[in-house]
Formats: C-alpha cells, structure tokens, sequence
C-alpha cells in the first residue's frame, strides 16, 4: 500500500501547501517541519515558477519569493529529500506547472522526483489530452498523478481525466484561481457526489479553503480530505523576518483548521 493509499485509509485528511524556497530554501525546510509537527496529513510542495496561473495574489507572490531567493528544480528534489527523511510515512505531492516538466524532460523529472520520496505530482496546467507524454513516465517510476477537476469540468470530460488518475483526486472548490475565501461556493455537497459516482479515489476539496468552518463544511460534504494553501502562506509572508513567529503561527493555524475535520452534529452543507 502506498503512504497515500495509507492515508486516505483512515481519512478525512488534511492537506497543507507550501511553495518549496519560500522564504529561502533552509527556512522552507524549517517551516515544512513546522507544518508537519502542527498535524499536516500530507504535504503538497509546489516548484516555484515564474507564471503560476492557477495560483492567486498570496502564493504568486510566494513563487516570486522563492524564486527571487534562488530556488531551483534542483533544490526543490533536495528539499523533498530532506522532508523524507524526516517524515519517512508522510506522503509528499509536488504541485508544478508543465513547462518545468517540459524543460527537464518527464523521464528525468519523474525518476529524480521518485528518487527525492515524493508520492505524487499535480501539473496543475496539464489538459488530459496532452498528458501522453507524461503518464508512461509516471507510472514508470510509481508517482500518482493527481487529478484535478473543476466545478466547470463536464461529466464527459470527467470520465476522460479520471481515466488515468491515481492517488485522490483534487477538487477545485470554485470557479477562478486559489485564495482565501469568506464563504465557500453552494454546491460542494453536489460536485463531491458527482465525481464519487465516477471514481473509488479519495477526493479532496481545495481552493478558498482558509476557515475551521470550512473544513468543516468540505468534511460534511463527504469528502475525504482538506487542501489548505494560501491562508498557509500569507503567514509565511506576514512573518518575514521572524521564523519563531512564522512558525507559531503556521503550528496554531493548522491545529485551529484541523479542529474542522470533526463536523458538527447538523452541518450546514451548502
């Protein structure tokens, strides 16, 4: 059983987010520990990229941080690396952009990813039409390919994406790019019940979520976990310059978001 099949065993999970070298490649570390010391279920690590479009104003501005401070593909595997050895159970997701795949070539990316310990990948921009190239490479080197499916994503186009994912499956919660949220959209409840009829994967929700009622709302819905990123990372930039400060705050964050994964007695699903 892999440590994401592991997981989802015993679900609901939470899922935290961070962008690998943000705010430089030794403090990323630091603040993944932070993160998985605070209760993180899984870890998602995004290799920072110049034109992150899928991502709002507070993780851009991480990827632009990360960036600026150097961070490579390289360091990103060496990071992930580290992170393994740490927390040898804990399944790691890399979020990337195709192009980073692209540039490397899928064979070497996904050999030096499996290599580093990470369970899965997410290519947040990668349509199913063009992932030819990339699911042999994949399912060469045992690294889940995570999909994701939008509220806008049709039935038909679905059954074509969840063909030949793995892992769980990442359910965007809202129409636009991630950020946080006041309320969460109507309609979970429904899109969660969708794609369940279509998949035996573990789903989980993410983007807008940044509230314990969130969390728990998304639970309530019925799915089978939580992705938490950019009321993570806005800490990380709000605490520039104090680490022991960022790290207090990412540990007491999580431990508030996680109180959500225990629903209330009548949710209110929307």
């Amino acid at each position: 059983m892999s440590r994401i099949d592991a997981l989802f065993a015993r679900s609901p999970a939470f899922i935290g987010f961070t962008v690998a070298g943000d705010p430089g490649i030794e403090a990323s570390l630091r603040v993944a520990k932070a993160m998985i010391e605070a209760g993180v279920d899984l870890l998602e690590i995004a290799i920072p990229y110049s034109d992150p479009v899928a991502d709002g104003p507070v993780i851009e501005r991480a990827h632009v941080r990360a960036l600026r401070a150097g961070t490579t593909t390289d360091d990103v595997f060496a990071l992930v690396r580290r992170i393994r050895e740490h927390a040898p159970a804990l399944p790691l997701v890399l979020f990337t952009y195709h192009n980073i795949i692209h540039r490397r070539g899928p064979d070497r990316f996904f050999s030096e990813a499996a290599a580093a310990g990470a369970d899965g990948v997410l290519i947040v921009d990668l349509p199913v039409e063009e992932s030819g190239e990339v699911a042999p490479c994949a399912a060469r080197y045992g690294i889940d390919r995570i999909a994701l499916i939008a509220p806008t994503t049709s039935p038909e186009r679905q059954h074509a994406i969840l063909s030949g994912a793995s892992g769980f499956v990442y359910l965007i919660s809202l129409e636009g790019v991630t950020g946080e949220r006041d309320r969460l959209p109507p309609g979970i409840a429904g899109l969660v019940g969708a794609v369940r009829e279509k998949t035996g994967l573990p789903l989980a929700v993410g983007f807008g979520v940044s509230r314990p009622e969130h969390v728990r709302t998304v639970v309530a819905a019925g799915a089978n976990g939580v992705i938490v990123g950019s009321a993570l990372v806005r800490l990380i930039e709000e605490h520039a310059g104090d680490e022991a400060g960022m790290q207090d705050a990412l540990r007491a964050a999580i431990a508030a978001l996680r109180r959500g994964l225990v629903p209330d007695p009548e949710p209110d699903i929307p």
